[in-house]
C-alpha cells in the first residue's frame, strides 16, 4: 500500500475554505435535471435491470454537451456545462434531453418528471461499492435513505457563489437568501404527493424523505456570518459514510466523524483526497462545490418543466434588483425558520407539507415570481422562457397552488383511495390524512 502523508486538521481546513465558494461576479448558470425512466407502456411496472443496462449503454453513445449519469434506482441525470447565460443553459440542456427521448422511445422507455416515484417501492438497479456503502449506511437510520437514492429526482440550479464584498450579490447574502428562499422554492415546485399510488401526507414527498435522513449529512449547516467557516465545521463534523479500499467493503465505525478521523487516524490516517471524496457524500439543501447548489427542487412535469425552476432561481440569484427584492421577501420567513437548520426547521417542513397553500409562503412566493418576471427580460431571458415563468405564475402562484394539487386532484376525482400511504421513512401518525392535508 502506498504510504498516505500524514495531513493536519487545520490544513484540512483550511482547503475546505478555499475550494467551498469560488467567488466574483455571478456569470455563469447551470442545471443538473433527473427524471425517472419507466416503461412507455406501463409506468406502475419496474423497468429490470437488463433494460436499464441497455439503455445506458445507448445512451451514453450519444454525442451530449451534458454529462450524463444514472442514480442508483436508475434515474437518469443529466448535468449541463456551466452556461454563460440562461438561455445558453437552457438551449443546451434542451437539445441534449431531444437526443435522449427518441433512443429511449425505441426501447419502449419514457421519461417522467416526478419529485418522488408515485407508482412503485423503491428498487436499486445499479450496483458499485459507493451506493453499497450508501445503502448499508442508510440503513442503520430507516428506509428513508433507500427511498432517496432510489426513489427520488430533482431539478438542481447551480449558480455562481457571488462577490466577495457584501451586497445583493454578495456571498454572505445569497448564502442566507439560499435557505431562506429554498422553502419557497420547494413549496412552489412540490410535485411528489404519492408513494405507491396513494397520497403521503406530503406535497413534495421528496423533501419528508429528504428531512429524515442522517442530518450530519443532509440538514444544512448552522447558521454562521462566514459561510466558509460554517461549511468547513459542517464537513469536518458530519460523520464518515464509508473509508474506501482497494480490497475489501468500504465501510466505517459507525458515528465516526472526519474530524474524529483525522485526529485518531483509524482505520487509516486519510488525506486530501479522502476529504473530497467526503464531501460527495455531504447533501444539504444548499451544497458550495464553489459554485452554490439548491438541491430541494421536485422534478417536474412536462418536457420542458425543469426550465421554469431554473429560470425563476436564476433571476433571484443573479439580476441585482430581483435578488435584493426577494432578499426582502423571504428574510421574514426567517422567523419562522427559527434557529433549527433547513429541511428539518418548520418552515421547511411547512412547505414540504402545505405547498402553497401556507399564507405565509404563498405570500413570499407572489413576491418572489413577480420580481423574477420583471427580471428575465433585463437578463435576455428568450421569449419561449418568459412565457414558461407567466404561465407557472398564473396556474400555480397565483393560485396558491404547486404541480402536487394536480395530482391530488386527478386522484380525489378518480374515487375514494385506500388511505394515504406515510411517506417513506416517516411514520403513518406524524401527519393528518392526505385528503384532509390536501384541501
Amino acid at each position: 500500500m502506498p504510504v498516505r502523508p500524514a495531513i493536519s486538521e487545520a490544513e484540512l481546513e483550511a482547503h475546505l475554505r478555499g475550494i467551498c465558494f469560488k467567488t466574483g461576479p455571478p456569470r455563469r448558470t447551470g442545471v443538473e435535471i433527473e427524471l425517472l425512466v419507466h416503461d412507455a407502456r406501463n409506468p406502475r411496472c419496474p423497468v429490470a435491470p437488463d433494460r436499464m443496462r441497455t439503455a445506458a449503454a445507448a445512451l451514453r453513445a450519444l454525442p451530449l454537451d451534458s454529462s450524463l449519469s444514472f442514480e442508483p434506482g436508475g434515474q437518469l441525470e443529466l448535468s449541463s456545462l456551466p452556461a454563460l447565460s440562461l438561455n445558453a443553459c437552457v438551449a443546451a440542456v434542451s437539445a441534449d434531453l431531444a437526443r435522449v427521448r427518441p433512443v429511449l422511445r425505441e426501447l419502449g422507455l419514457g421519461l417522467a418528471g416526478h419529485g418522488h416515484n408515485p407508482w412503485h417501492p423503491p428498487r436499486r438497479v445499479l450496483t458499485a461499492p459507493r451506493y453499497d456503502a450508501m445503502e448499508a449506511y442508510f440503513d442503520r437510520r430507516g428506509p428513508a435513505g433507500r427511498s432517496m437514492m432510489c426513489g427520488t429526482a430533482s431539478v438542481q440550479v447551480c449558480l455562481d457563489a457571488g462577490h466577495e464584498e457584501p451586497g445583493p450579490l454578495g456571498l454572505g447574502r445569497r448564502w442566507v437568501l439560499a435557505h431562506l428562499l429554498g422553502a419557497v422554492l420547494a413549496a412552489a415546485f412540490a410535485n411528489s404527493p404519492l408513494a405507491e399510488g396513494r397520497p403521503t401526507g406530503y406535497r413534495t414527498t421528496r423533501q419528508a424523505i429528504w428531512a429524515r435522513i442522517d442530518p450530519g449529512r443532509t440538514h444544512a449547516p448552522a447558521p454562521d456570518p462566514d459561510p466558509r467557516a460554517a461549511w468547513a465545521r459542517y464537513a469536518l463534523d458530519a460523520p464518515v459514510m464509508c473509508v474506501r479500499r482497494a480490497d475489501g467493503p468500504w465501510d466505517a465505525p459507525p458515528g465516526l466523524t472526519f474530524r474524529e478521523w483525522v485526529r485518531t487516524g483509524v482505520p487509516r490516517p486519510p488525506d486530501r483526497a479522502d476529504l473530497d471524496y467526503h464531501v460527495t457524500t455531504l447533501f444539504p439543501p444548499v451544497r458550495p462545490r464553489g459554485h452554490l447548489e439548491l438541491r430541494m427542487i421536485d422534478a417536474q412535469p412536462g418536457e420542458d418543466g425543469w426550465i421554469v425552476p431554473l429560470a425563476v432561481t436564476a433571476a433571484l440569484f443573479d439580476d441585482p434588483e430581483a435578488a435584493e427584492y426577494a432578499y426582502r421577501a423571504v428574510k421574514p420567513l426567517a422567523e419562522t425558520a427559527g434557529r433549527a437548520p433547513a429541511p428539518g426547521n418548520p418552515l421547511w417542513r411547512t412547505a414540504a407539507r402545505a405547498g402553497l397553500t401556507d399564507p405565509e409562503l404563498r405570500a413570499a412566493a407572489t413576491a418572489c415570481f413577480a420580481a423574477a418576471e420583471e427580471a428575465l427580460p433585463r437578463m435576455g431571458a428568450a421569449p419561449a422562457i418568459r412565457a414558461a415563468v407567466a404561465e407557472f405564475t398564473a396556474r400555480y402562484v397565483a393560485r396558491g397552488r404547486c404541480p402536487a394539487d394536480d395530482q391530488l386532484d386527478a386522484l380525489r376525482a378518480a374515487g375514494p383511495a385506500d388511505g394515504p400511504r406515510p411517506a417513506p421513512g416517516t411514520a403513518a401518525g406524524d401527519h393528518p390524512t392526505a385528503w384532509k392535508d390536501s384541501q
